[in-house]
């Protein structure tokens, strides 16, 4: 998941819809002072785990109500994705076009990641795999056709509208093999050791505790299971200004690990065979990176 941007206009958007179009320095010129405005406009981004997480969540439900609810082209609140210059750095821009003509709309417009991690994960026939904060569902599809009729694909997300949107996606697709639950990435809700691969694309950086969290993930996995997600990677010099700033977190800059934080945390985890491979700049204290790590078998 990463930040869905609007298409900025002058045309205020509907008080549900405020929170995905709302930006903190345009709060009064897109809705004015109400209490509606946004779910991060004008915010302190200082606050306990549980406040970052319902911030988090704000932001990706009102995102899977907007693309429920709204025509794409239709103007303020639309989807128009993230991007750098020419380049579009989050979003469905970042699969394969083939890719994308196996799913629904509505699932491509839900990809708020910085990658592809199915692209990288070397998914096989009869796997079992889970997608952390699966939101739309667009990785758990994919997966699903992958891993086929013998293998599973789960998905976790912690927001009801993202996971009615992804439930409804699976039933549009004509996918089966899927199974979508309700919790949080710090505590996967599935047995130990019955996974044999973890994806996520531009998740794990939103959590306030992402040791715990790779911890889960090594308690999932089988022996010799093996992680592959998209991620953001901080830069060592990452400015505090835009480490607190609470619009960046819930889209994904501010929140993320630098290299040496993601690798210590992935070997704390008990994982091994590391590798962080960076893909592009997503911001300019932040780049994207595929991490990939195995379960000692």
């Amino acid at each position: 998941m990463a930040e869905l941007t609007p298409e900025r206009t002058t045309t205020c958007c509907e008080p549900e819809q405020q929170a995905s179009c709302c930006e903190p320095d345009a709060r009064a010129e897109c809705c004015g002072e109400g209490p509606r405005c946004g779910c991060a406009a004008g915010r302190d981004a200082h606050g306990p785990p549980g406040e970052l997480r319902e911030r988090v969540r704000e932001r990706y439900a009102a995102a899977a109500t907007q693309i429920a609810t709204t025509d794409p082209a239709a103007g303020c609140c639309a989807p128009s994705g993230t991007f750098d210059g020419a380049d579009e750095v989050f979003g469905a821009a970042l699969y394969a076009l083939g890719d994308r003509d196996r799913v629904p709309d509505a699932a491509l417009l839900a990809s708020l990641g910085c990658g592809n991690p199915t692209a990288v994960a070397d998914l096989h026939e009869g796997e079992t795999v889970l997608d952390l904060g699966s939101g739309g569902g667009i990785d758990v599809l994919l997966s699903a056709r992958r891993v086929g009729p013998t293998g599973m694909a789960h998905g976790l997300d912690m927001t009801d509208e993202m996971l009615a949107l992804a439930r409804e996606n699976a039933r549009r697709a004509g996918v089966e093999n899927v199974a979508f639950h309700k919790g949080y990435i710090e505590a996967i809700p599935l047995p130990d050791a019955s996974v044999d691969v973890v994806i996520s694309n531009c998740v794990i950086n939103l959590s306030a505790d992402k040791p715990r969290v790779l911890h889960e993930v090594a308690r999932v996995l089988r022996p010799g299971g093996r992680l592959a997600v998209s991620d953001v990677i901080a830069d060592e010099d990452m400015d505090e200004e835009t480490r607190i700033d609470m619009q960046a977190y819930t889209g994904c800059i501010a929140g993320a690990l630098t290299r040496a934080e993601f690798e210590d945390a992935l070997e704390d985890a008990g994982l091994t065979d590391i590798e962080i491979t960076p893909t592009h700049r997503v911001h300019d204290a932040a780049g994207a990176a595929i991490v990939r790590a195995r379960k000692p078998a």
